[in-house]
């Protein structure tokens, strides 16, 4: 394990540190895996990026969270907070300053930059696409991502390895560990998240529904067009305990309205499962809709950004993940197979 090394952006420090330390463990070492990496911002804003130690023929892991809206700089003498923009920017800096020098560079982005932007309608911009085949022209040569939006978008690069794992076990895991869950039922909140419910489902040997989004398609608010009414397929929730999955929560109010539609017609527990949650508008809503009993638990991960704040309220749980990243980054240096790292359909 000599030539690995890792390079933790600043915007998921706590996270790559904890990725180390299993690393450490499993390889019987006592030294760190991460390469300090010097940020440099001039006063304007610009930036670049500086790495002070030798990477040469180094298998090298650039991990980051394109997602963190906490990491700050003073730009003009203003406070301003990074957006996935600048992340990604910071990424290429990164990538620019050790190509040529390292034997392979893989890219861990659990949170897929613009992953949302995935397809084309009309004249749009076709932003993920963009963005993986700009890494693979600046040397990236494997990509690492969790739960993605749409795994087709890997079609941009056909030549170049995309592995997309799912956490349903460490999800699960938690849950089963916290709560005493039966008679279950899985809920897609839309018909997009599907088969991620579906692959929950199957973990679970039990049975799946989902609601259909009504949207009005003569206006456009916030970037989509607004939703008019969840309408619910599947079987009777009255008296189930329901999780309802999806691999992101951004403002909540889907999320929220499918919960009280739950409630109303008799579910038992309601938990919330989602990979990534962003809580773009803050934790208020949910807070206000955990008091009024509309959900029991919000499960979800620390693979992209979480307020401390929120983490510390007794509706939301945090599922760790940087075991399983250690474990598939040790599993590809290696060589080795990740026939056990993606097969989560284990029986509970």
């Amino acid at each position: 394990m000599d030539n690995l090394r890792l390079l933790v952006m600043d915007n998921i420090e706590e996270f790559g540190k904890k990725v180390d330390e299993y690393l450490k463990k499993i390889n019987d070492v006592d030294y760190s895996y991460i390469i300090p990496i010097i940020r440099d911002r001039f006063s304007n804003g610009e930036g670049k990026i500086t790495i002070n130690e030798d990477i040469r023929d180094k298998d090298i892991y650039i991990i980051s969270d394109v997602g963190n809206y906490n990491i700050t700089y003073q730009m003009h003498n203003l406070t301003h907070h990074m957006s996935p923009d600048e992340h990604f920017q910071d990424i290429k800096r990164v990538i620019s300053a050790i190509s040529g020098y390292a034997s392979k560079i893989t890219l861990v982005m659990p949170l897929l930059y613009q992953s949302r932007q995935h397809k084309r309608r009309n004249k749009e911009s076709l932003d993920c696409a963009v963005a993986l085949k700009e890494l693979e022209a600046l040397g990236v040569n494997h990509i690492i991502t969790f739960d993605v939006h749409d795994p087709n978008v890997s079609n941009a690069i056909p030549n170049m390895p995309f592995e997309n794992f799912y956490v349903a076990n460490d999800i699960l895991d938690k849950l089963i560990e916290k709560e005493n869950i039966n008679n279950l039922l899985v809920i897609s909140p839309d018909m997009g998240a599907m088969e991620r419910a579906r692959y929950y489902a199957e973990i679970l040997e039990c049975d799946v529904g989902v609601f259909y989004k009504r949207r009005d398609l003569s206006k456009v608010v916030d970037g989509k067009n607004p939703i008019v009414e969840h309408v619910y397929l599947g079987s009777n929730v009255k008296g189930k305990n329901v999780i309802v999955v999806d691999d992101m929560i951004a403002s909540g109010s889907s999320m929220i309205e499918v919960s009280e539609y739950l409630k109303q017609n008799g579910a038992n527990k309601v938990y919330l499962v989602s990979t990534f949650s962003l809580l773009t508008q803050g934790p208020d809503r949910f807070i206000d809709a955990y008091k009024n009993g509309l959900f029991d638990k919000l499960y979800s991960t620390n693979l992209s950004y979480v307020p401390e704040i929120i983490k510390k309220e007794p509706w939301y749980e945090d599922v760790d993940c940087s075991k399983r990243l250690s474990n598939i980054i040790n599993s590809l240096h290696n060589k080795e197979s990740l026939e056990n790292i993606f097969n989560d359909k284990k029986r509970y």
